[in-house]
């Protein structure tokens, strides 16, 4: 699945595999892996080049904890990341529920579901 997008000059970083790599402390293979298994799709040039955004680099940032330092095999990591934007989805329409007492317990069960994944609000 490759996103056709435009990234525009705005400041958003891009980067090919290798600075992607590097910047990670991952080899260039495990990230076309994570790729021809789904995990993560990066834009491509015309050239088919890799091209890495910043929520890329955050979705393998995550990939990597969950790997390295969970021990998750990829069929798990793939499960945690359903759930992982599932929650993320969730946490938006949060915000359209009526009620602040309905909306702080959702918040509150979403922080709680974040925290088993080893994450807090603030890395959202």
């Amino acid at each position: 699945m490759n996103r056709r997008i435009e990234y525009s000059a705005s400041g958003d970083g891009v980067y090919i595999i290798s600075v992607a790599a590097r910047l990670l402390e991952m080899h260039p293979q495990t990230l076309r892996k994570y790729e021809r298994v789904g995990l993560i799709s990066p834009f491509r040039t015309g050239g088919m080049l890799r091209l890495y955004s910043e929520e890329d680099m955050a979705r393998l940032r995550l990939i990597k904890y969950l790997v390295n330092d969970l021990g998750l095999n990829l069929a798990g990591v793939e499960l945690v990341l359903a759930l992982f934007n599932r929650l993320l989805k969730l946490r938006l329409y949060s915000g359209s529920l009526e009620g602040v007492n309905l909306q702080r317990a959702l918040n509150l069960s979403l922080n709680e579901m974040f925290e088993l994944l080893g994450m807090t609000s603030n890395e959202l």
